[in-house]
């Protein structure tokens, strides 16, 4: 076996290798933001609003500036006299009235109102941490109450409390898909009809890290330092919100990121406040979040509240599908939050499901609540939930097989290219041979006797099935990416995408290899500077098939021009100059030079390429999961003893990355199908699950092993690695796949008829009333 098929059958694409990121975390040698500590550096601590909804009457800064150690005191009323802006909502969507869409400003402070628990309304800084805090809460804030609300139903009737007083109504905007007269046509003439209440619940994120901010000026020139997934969004938001300050003017760069989840994309209102310190002040400003504010003032997810229909012919077959939706956003929306329930998750309604027609009718409403935005699968969970609890429900109304309904309605490949109703093409799929895989995989023949061994136990066993795609990387279809051959001897992968757990480096670095073919240990991947370079960032699972694929571009294209080096070094013909395994070298010779060697004669900046990637339209990943639930009847508690999932992802570049990210995916979605929830006081506005006392993450012990699989034999037609995302597919399927078998034990034991209104999470409690009436 010669050298390059020696290096890449070792860590090439498609071979399992440890990912290259971990032994300097697990050695505690991470570098995370609050690790970076320059000299003169500062502390800051927000004041944040007590308050649902009140008018700001004065704000006593005098006391707080004599404290020992306080350097300033900003407000909210001096950064709109200085010229800070706010971020701006995009008009994507409009009002019931025709009007734009609108929501209360997102300032970096607020300004004259409060309009939810924990807005910013103050920023402290001092020399220590402790000095900012103890000023933080020694600050006199003198508010006037006003009526709040928080649950977007009370918010849309008559007379409600206006979250923004310059609007009729607390509505931010509409959107209305599909053919709302078609769809009632096929109703009219269906055989059954199964109709749902679905409420997906406010979650928190909860990546390990909070977020993390440091602000400074260097040269004339603003940098950012922070947690994030998307740096040159960071930047090009400073520049947008700040006086004076052009993209140019400011760097952002990111280093090891605690998770991110999609609640770390984008600019924050914190961090124009920080950026706007730093240049009054002319120090290094920190900002590191304690937990309780990313529970209060990071956003959130899903919040969506679906009336579903479904109509099926006599054979159960479906004739159309049509929701009625409200998502409480919050009050300060993000352009993010509303796109996501408006749009996004529209997308994926009708899933791997031919759906002749839809009716999609979904309002957008403001609330005196934090944000919401994107968390993992931002608006495709919502959708995929409903479509497969509909599938469940109407194969027990009807009587059949819940693999046998979906199979009879599933996308055949012969219809692909597969347009939805959405308008959305489907390239590649094969939905029925996944779900044949899942059923093998879980042993679908074999429940019964399970069933029967639970019974025998006492306990109630059930199992549930969702077979699904999700949409992915279609916010950005383009990426560019530099490769350079330094004279150290590494080859240096230069991307604006960002890591934050998942893997990318590692995935980057296989792809290198498989055209270097040297070994992984000679790539160093580089990402989370602005100066280096600018894209979309990391969101939508779309690193690997856009940044993935300008990686490889970009390493070819450094080959080729190694080859033109290399010829004026061997004195030879380009067209003579071959490449393998690290070297240079002449065509049926034995001359010929190394990579690096070659790299060393161009001087310190050794020889680079910069190359992109277009993607012809989104990947669309899919797969058959199956859960099995053992519930106890005596207290209602949920274990999940089984769950197996056979996943469409294309061509895989890194086995067990992806395999982390499906089982670590799936167990998120399994948080929210048993136990996560955001909850206000509905009188107060207070946050009530503000801290990991009261909001309810999984556990360990909360379900066994996976049984995880993948077919690779189905590549995405959109881009050139053939690669389909993986960040989300897990959260997607796994969410229905829990509460379908939850309520299959339940219809078990005559509990789970059409009456059952079982809302998520299923904690023990409601479980354990549904089972007693």
């Amino acid at each position: 076996m010669n050298a390059p098929d020696t290096a890449v059958m070792r860590f090439g694409s498609g071979q399992a290798v440890r990912r290259i990121e971990d032994p300097a975390l697990v050695r505690g040698e991470g570098r995370f933001t609050d690790d970076v500590n320059p000299a003169g550096q500062t502390f800051a601590a927000f004041v944040r609003s007590t308050q649902a909804h009140a008018r700001i009457v004065a704000i006593d800064t005098a006391a707080v500036l004599a404290m020992p150690g306080v350097l300033a005191v900003f407000t909210g009323a001096e950064l709109v006299a200085a010229g800070v802006k706010p971020i701006p909502l995009a008009p994507v969507f409009k009002r019931p009235d025709g009007q734009p869409m609108t929501a209360a400003p997102r300032r970096a402070l607020a300004h004259e109102f409060v309009r939810c628990v924990g807005e910013p309304v103050a920023l402290v800084i001092a020399e220590t941490r402790a000095a900012a805090r103890a000023a933080a809460d020694a600050l006199m804030v003198d508010y006037e109450p006003l009526p709040a609300v928080t649950d977007p139903f009370e918010a849309l009737k008559p007379g409600a409390p206006r979250v923004l007083n310059t609007l009729p109504d607390n509505i931010c905007g509409v959107a209305r898909h599909g053919d709302a007269g078609a769809a009632e046509a096929a109703f009219e003439r269906a055989a059954h009809v199964v109709k749902l209440h679905l409420v997906n619940q406010r979650l928190a994120p909860a990546p390990m890290e909070p977020r993390s901010v440091l602000a400074w000026m260097e040269e004339g020139r603003l940098n950012l330092r922070l947690s994030s997934q998307m740096p040159s969004a960071v930047r090009g938001g400073l520049a947008d919100a700040l006086p004076q300050l052009k993209p140019e003017d400011v760097r952002v760069q990111v280093g090891d990121v605690g998770g991110g989840f999609g609640m770390k994309t984008g600019i924050y209102p914190e961090d124009i406040a920080l950026g706007y310190a730093a240049r009054a002040l002319g120090r290094p400003i920190k900002w590191q979040a304690e937990r309780l504010e990313d529970f209060l003032y990071a956003v959130h997810g899903r919040d969506l509240v679906t009336d579903a229909e479904l109509a099926l012919d006599a054979d159960g077959r479906v004739l159309g599908l049509r929701c009625k939706s409200v998502a409480n956003v919050g009050a300060a929306a993000t352009t993010t939050g509303v796109l996501i329930q408006l749009m996004i998750g529209p997308w994926v309604t009708t899933s791997i499901y031919h759906v002749p027609v839809i009716d999609l009718d979904i309002t957008a409403v403001l609330t005196n609540t934090g944000a919401t935005g994107a968390y993992r699968g931002a608006g495709r969970p919502e959708a995929i939930y409903t479509m497969e609890r509909l599938m469940d429900a109407a194969a027990r109304q009807i009587g059949l097989d819940p693999a046998e309904i979906r199979r009879r309605n599933m996308v055949r490949p012969d219809q692909m290219p597969y347009r939805n109703p959405m308008g959305q093409t489907y390239d590649v799929g094969q939905f029925e041979k996944i779900l044949d895989q899942g059923l093998v995989l879980s042993d679908w023949a074999g429940f019964e006797a399970r069933h029967a061994a639970s019974k025998a136990a006492g306990k109630l066993r059930g199992r549930g099935l969702a077979t699904f795609l999700e949409w992915t990387g279609g916010n950005a279809l383009v990426e560019q990416a530099t490769v350079r051959i330094a004279p150290d001897g590494f080859i240096e992968l230069v991307a604006a995408t960002m890591p934050m757990g998942q893997g990318i480096a590692t995935s980057y670095a296989q792809l290198a290899v498989d055209v270097f073919g040297v070994s992984i240990d000679k790539i160093r991947v580089l990402m989370g500077d602005t100066d280096r370079a600018n894209g979309f960032g990391s969101a939508g699972s779309r690193s690997l098939f856009t940044g993935g694929a300008a990686v490889h571009a970009a390493a070819r294209k450094t080959v080729d021009q190694g080859k033109a080096l290399a010829a004026d070094a061997l004195e030879a013909p380009v067209l003579d100059i071959e490449y393998s395994a690290g070297r240079f070298h002449v065509a049926g010779t034995d001359l010929g030079i190394d990579l690096f060697e070659l790299a060393r004669r161009q001087g310190t900046a050794g020889f680079q390429a910069e190359d992109g990637a277009t993607a012809g339209a989104p990947s669309w990943p899919n797969g058959c999961h199956v859960c099995e639930v053992e519930v106890d009847p005596a207290t209602g508690d949920v274990a999940v003893v089984a769950y197996a999932s056979v996943n469409d992802i294309g061509r895989v570049v890194s086995p067990v990355i992806v395999q982390g990210q499906v089982e670590g995916g799936a167990v998120q979605g399994i948080g929210q199908a048993l136990c996560e929830a955001l909850v206000y006081d509905p009188h107060s506005g207070q946050l009530l699950s503000a801290s990991f006392m009261d909001y309810a993450l999984p556990h360990a012990d909360g379900f066994l092993g996976f049984k995880t699989a993948f077919d690779t034999s189905i590549p995405c037609a959109t881009n050139a690695l053939g690669a389909k995302g993986v960040g989300e597919l897990g959260t997607i399927g796994a969410t229905p796949a829990v509460v379908n078998a939850v309520v299959d034990a339940l219809s078990r034991v005559g509990k789970g008829g059409p009456a059952l209104d079982l809302q998520m999470p299923l904690t023990a409690e409601r479980v354990w009333r549904a089972l007693n009436g």
